[in-house]
C-alpha cells in the first residue's frame, strides 16, 4: 500500500502531457509550388488562402494536422496561367475547390519535429506523403503576445499521381511543395 501511495505521489508530481490546438494563420501560411519549365527554368506559384488546425503534444511527441488549401487562390505572375491552372487540365478548381493534407504521423528527433506523414488529397485523389520539416519553433508572438508555433515543411510529389498530367514532360511531373505555416494557440 505504501508503494502504491508513493507511486501515485510521484505520478501526480510529473507534468502531464498537454495536447494543444492551434489555428492556422492564413496571412503567414502560403504554400508555394515549383516545377521545371521546358527544362530551362524553375517556375513558381503559390496559394494565397489556406486554413486548418494543428494539434500537437510536444511532451508525448504526437500530433495531427488538418490543412485545407483553396485551389482557386492559385497565384503566379501571369493571370492567364492562373486561369489555366484553375481549369481541368491542372487543378479542376471548379469541381475540386480545395486540396487537403491530413497528417498524423509526427516524427521527432529529440525535441525537434523532423517530419509529418499523412494523406494529401488533390483533384479528388488521395495519396500518402511525408513532409520534411526543416524548422519548427513555438513561442509567444512578439507583438500580440499570443502563443504560436511555426514550421517550414516540404515534399516533392509526382503530379501525375493525382491525375494532373497536362504538359508532361515540357512541364515537369515532379512538383516541389514548400509550406511555411504559422498557427496561433486556440
Amino acid at each position: 500500500m505504501k508503494r502504491l501511495l508513493i507511486a501515485a505521489a510521484i505520478a501526480a508530481a510529473l507534468p502531464a502531457a498537454a495536447q494543444e490546438t492551434y489555428s492556422v494563420d492564413a496571412a503567414h501560411t502560403v504554400p508555394v509550388f515549383e516545377v521545371k519549365h521546358l527544362g530551362m527554368s524553375t517556375q513558381r506559384g503559390m496559394f494565397t488562402k489556406a486554413s486548418g488546425k494543428i494539434t500537437i503534444d510536444r511532451a508525448a511527441k504526437k500530433g495531427n494536422a488538418d490543412i485545407t488549401i483553396d485551389m482557386t487562390s492559385v497565384s503566379t505572375s501571369v493571370s492567364k496561367l492562373n486561369d489555366h491552372l484553375k481549369a481541368d487540365d491542372f487543378f479542376g478548381a471548379e469541381k475540386f475547390p480545395t486540396a487537403t493534407f491530413k497528417g498524423s504521423d509526427f516524427k521527432f528527433e529529440g525535441d525537434k519535429l523532423v517530419s509529418v506523414g499523412g494523406n494529401l488529397t488533390l483533384k479528388g485523389v488521395t495519396k500518402p506523403v511525408t513532409l520534411a520539416v526543416s524548422a519548427f519553433n513555438c513561442g509567444n508572438h512578439p507583438m500580440n503576445k499570443k502563443a504560436m508555433c511555426g514550421a517550414d515543411a516540404s515534399v516533392t510529389i509526382k503530379r501525375s499521381d493525382f491525375g494532373v498530367s497536362y504538359g508532361i514532360p515540357a512541364i515537369s511531373d515532379d512538383v516541389k511543395l514548400s509550406i511555411p505555416v504559422e498557427a496561433f494557440k486556440d
